[in-house]
């Protein structure tokens, strides 16, 4: 695997969170889409460090998080609610 490091104008990128983040929480993340590639950030450091990610692999993970969320919500009723 190869690091590289990059400059990436993000001054116009439309930030998202997602809608299960609520009101007060600590744990979440923002993405915007960058183009050719899918930008995370820490939702309480907006100046802080940016991932990047292959629009692909974001899309695997996406699905991924909502394959298991779905499962995880059908086997326990009531759990994470």
């Amino acid at each position: 695997m190869k690091l590289v490091s990059i400059t990436v104008d993000l001054s116009s990128a439309r930030w998202r969170k997602s809608s299960f983040s609520g009101g007060g929480g600590s744990n979440c993340v923002e993405v915007a889409d960058a183009g050719h590639a899918i930008a995370v950030r820490d939702s309480q450091d907006a100046v802080g460090p940016v991932l990047f990610f292959r629009q692909h692999a974001w899309r695997q993970f996406a699905a991924k998080v909502k394959t298991e969320r779905l499962h995880q919500l059908t086997a326990n009723p009531g759990v994470g609610r």
